[in-house]
């Protein structure tokens, strides 16, 4: 024992006034200052940062990314600027909720096309099996549902337990993503795993509006 104190009486005599100093805020992490000024809708804080070399794909506790922040604020330019700066756009948080899903959520179509503009994947898939289609259906975000199957999404496609696009915009009562989606071509008659319609699963949920879009065509 009394060897090792000796030791560390050494180190501690020749280590230097710096030697155990804690960091500047600028020396701490310049991407805790990104993921700060995102955070707080500081724009001003997130160019410093990135001009100073913060990387553009770091991501705080949740996994989320300044991108995915700026993309949930609906901040088009800030997306524009991190997507330049080399962002990524395919890079999911832990629950696996892609930039793509959050802007389809929330609604942001022109964020939106800026991310399929560049890359982003529309079959990708969170923890809860859902995807950018059935993000923007079940909101009813009929802008970026028409988006979705322009880049190739299957009007018909199946998802977890079986359902359509078609199915979440009824069950959410949402009739003009409903009458849009039939117009693109998807099917009614189509049965979720327990055997329902579109328009059983929009009666069940009291979606009289739904219901009626979906009768026009029976």
């Amino acid at each position: 024992m009394r060897f090792f104190l000796s030791i560390l009486f050494f180190v501690l005599l020749f280590a230097g006034p710096g030697a155990f100093a804690q960091p500047s805020s600028t020396e701490l992490s310049l991407n805790a200052q990104l993921l700060t000024g995102a955070r707080n809708g500081d724009e001003a804080l997130v160019r410093r940062a990135l001009e100073a070399g913060a990387a553009p794909n770091s991501r705080n506790r949740t996994g989320d990314t300044a991108l995915m922040i700026f993309i949930r604020k609906g901040n088009a330019a800030m997306v524009d600027l991190l997507l330049g700066k080399g962002a990524d756009v395919n890079l999911c948080n832990l629950d696996e909720v892609s930039p793509l899903m959050t802007a389809a959520y929330h609604g942001h179509a022109g964020i939106a096309r800026a991310l399929l503009d560049r890359g982003a994947d529309v079959a990708a898939e969170d923890q809860l099996f859902k995807t950018p289609m059935v993000y923007a259906a079940g909101q009813g975000h009929s802008e970026i549902v028409g988006m979705l199957l322009g880049a190739g999404v299957d009007v018909n496609r199946r998802y977890k337990n079986d359902l359509t696009a078609l199915m979440w915009a009824a069950g959410y009562g949402k009739a003009d993503t409903v009458r849009l989606l039939l117009e693109k071509g998807a099917d009614p008659n189509l049965k979720d795993n327990r055997g329902k319609t579109a328009r059983q699963i929009a009666a069940d949920a009291k979606h009289q509006a739904v219901v009626e879009v979906l009768d026009e065509i029976r």
